[in-house]
């Protein structure tokens, strides 16, 4: 693990704060003037006594401020102390700044001049200082937190409730207190980023800026647990360690947004909202380490492109788009430009591994080649698996939605058209999102087609497929897949599953059904009803004992086809049976009809449990 920069201490910080004073004093003349705004000779033009006289005003409150003087003052912070004086020493600054612009139009080789520049060192020189003291002083109260919760009054939103009403107003002088030191604190940093940008002396302001919020947002960084990753350190993770990385990066990319750097932003907005520029690439400077952050979801797309990992894949993707307006907001400047860029790229990176993912899972359902025949044509492992797995997919269907916006619809030239047919959907959703998942539920159909060859009983076939086609529904019907796919879609497939079933019970039972006389049919004589019960103990011993261990898991689609094969069966035999009952009753009538009507009921009702009734796989022999 490499971990970001540990923020600098505050020791670091002064020194290097010295080589900044010190570079200060050895600006040249002709450079303070270089960048200072001339105002126009037409409201400026001070007379020379009043020149000196102003020259004179602002020499007894800077001198008296000097940084390096041996009195008080030197230990002191002006801005910490007589507030008026402060304003006072801001005010007399920039009437120093007048008068040395006067005297450089009209009386250049002034003495008066060389003592206005020195005055001007010295007094930035303290502003520096200040400036310094204010940010370290306030560093706590400054921080990110504080400053991205202020709403627009300049009060604390806390979405805490508190306790007692004694609780409360400590709570609320606590909080007020807070308002206040971060609105002074604000205050004067902007005042004297005013002063000491208008009188050429940025350079120095934004380096001392830059030292001190830089280490705040790096500690920030470094605390929040965000490391510089490693491509080969995430891609030899195992499942389980790179969800709990996912998770605690999701964490840290949320606070990192909507504090750590929107509160910076508000901060450096505020304090050098004189200059677009300066404030521009100071915040870019500061925040330089969120690249590290945003990179992390690219090298997470990277990794080996496995099934399971689909999901905290999309809500890595659904985390970074949902912050992707705000990161848009607050690195909205040319300077900044690069991080959201990275951004867009890792979403793209995301969405590509995505679709991999996806695609490889159909292939994996198109490639199955296991033969297991599974017993009594109940559901498949392979059902199982893939409804659960779309079933899943469904729930990020915003995710999903976004990454197949500009994704053609899904083809398989070697599927009829007629198998295919789009969803339609009320979920007011992107179509392409239901298009796909549409898509996969029909590729595991197609693959059960296939399954369903291994049985040599065709009848088991057809209850195999309404089985697994049944349990698809039952999964659609039952979580997101309803909405998104919509009623036309789940229609269509309950059709199937009755086509299925009906097709098994004609084929299952239509011996048994067809050993019956039609109702029709001119009566029979003893001998053939005889025949005609012989044919038909013999036909519904032949199915029941086939269907015995056959199963039917869906407790409404097990009832329905006992329903359909009793309604067709019981009141023809009962009709048979009753009708012929009494004729044959003096010819051994027992030795040749071994079921009543009641008993065929009782068989039926035992059936797609996969056991026998009473435990036999056959009929009673004859009473």
């Amino acid at each position: 693990m490499v971990r970001s920069e540990t923020p600098k201490s505050v020791a670091a910080t002064r020194g290097m704060l010295a080589q900044f004073f010190s570079c200060s004093k050895t600006r040249s003349f002709s450079s303070s003037f270089s960048t200072l705004s001339t105002p126009s000779s037409s409201s400026h033009k001070l007379s020379k006594s009043v020149t000196e006289e102003t020259i004179e005003n602002a020499e007894f409150i800077i001198t008296k401020w000097d940084p390096n003087s041996p009195s008080i003052t030197r230990v002191t912070s002006l801005f910490h102390g007589n507030r008026d004086e402060a304003e006072d020493f801001l005010s007399s600054v920039k009437d120093l700044r007048r008068a040395m612009h006067t005297l450089v139009s009209e009386h250049s080789t002034s003495v008066m001049l060389v003592l206005s520049q020195k005055l001007m060192e010295m007094a930035m020189a303290r502003l520096q200082k200040e400036f310094y003291q204010i940010l370290a002083a306030t560093r706590d109260q400054l921080d990110p937190q504080s400053i991205s919760v202020r709403s627009p009054d300049g009060s604390i939103e806390d979405e805490n409730e508190l306790g007692s009403e004694e609780e409360f107003k400590t709570a609320g002088e606590s909080i007020t207190n807070v308002v206040r030191v971060i609105a002074v604190a604000m205050s004067d940093l902007k005042s004297i980023a005013d002063c000491m940008i208008s009188s050429g002396y940025s350079i120095e302001c934004v380096n001392i800026y830059k030292l001190v919020r830089k280490s705040v947002v790096d500690e920030g960084l470094y605390l929040l647990g965000i490391e510089k990753f490693r491509s080969s350190q995430i891609h030899k993770m195992n499942g389980e360690a790179l969800e709990h990385m996912i998770k605690n990066w999701m964490n840290a990319v949320k606070i990192a947004v909507k504090t750590l750097f929107s509160g910076e932003k508000a901060l450096c907005d505020h304090v050098f909202s004189a200059s677009q520029t300066i404030k521009e690439s100071c915040f870019s400077e500061i925040t330089k380490g969120a690249i590290n952050l945003f990179t992390f979801p690219v090298l997470v797309a990277k990794c080996k492109k496995l099934p399971e990992r689909i999901f905290p894949l999309m809500e890595l993707y659904e985390a970074l788009s949902d912050l992707q307006p705000e990161v848009e907001l607050i690195f909205n400047s040319e300077s900044t430009s690069d991080i959201k860029l990275q951004v867009v790229s890792s979403l793209h990176g995301l969405g590509g591994s995505i679709r991999a993912i996806l695609s490889e899972f159909v292939s994996t359902i198109q490639n199955d080649s296991s033969k297991t025949l599974i017993v009594g044509g109940g559901i498949h492992p392979l059902t199982q698996k893939v409804t659960s797995y779309i079933s899943s997919l469904a729930d990020y269907s915003r995710v999903l939605s976004d990454i197949f916006s500009d994704s053609p619809p899904p083809t398989n030239t070697a599927l009829p058209e007629a198998y295919f047919e789009s969803p339609t959907s009320d979920s007011g959703l992107t179509p392409a999102v239901s298009v796909h998942l549409a898509w996969l539920i029909l590729v595991l159909l197609c693959k059960l087609d296939r399954k369903a060859e291994v049985y040599k009983d065709m009848s088991l076939s057809y209850l195999f497929l309404a089985n697994n086609v049944q349990i698809v529904l039952d999964k659609v019907c039952t979580t997101h897949l309803n909405v998104l796919l919509g009623e036309d879609w789940v229609f269509k497939h309950a059709k199937k599953v009755i086509q299925y079933a009906s097709t098994y019970v004609t084929m299952a039972w239509g011996k048994v059904f067809s050993s019956l006389p039609d109702i029709n049919s001119p009566p029979l004589s003893p001998e053939e009803a005889k025949e005609c019960f012989q044919r038909f103990n013999a036909a519904f011993e032949e199915a029941y004992k086939k269907q015995v261990s056959w199963v039917v898991p869906d407790r409404k689609l097990r009832d329905e086809l006992k329903v359909s094969i009793a309604k067709e069966l019981i009141p023809a035999y009962r009709e048979f049976y009753d009708t012929h009952r009494m004729m044959l009753r003096e010819n051994n009538f027992e030795m040749f009809v071994r079921f009543t009507p009641d008993d065929l009921g009782n068989y039926i009702s035992h059936l797609f449990h996969g056991t026998a009734l009473s435990g036999s796989s056959t009929p009673p022999t004859p009473r």
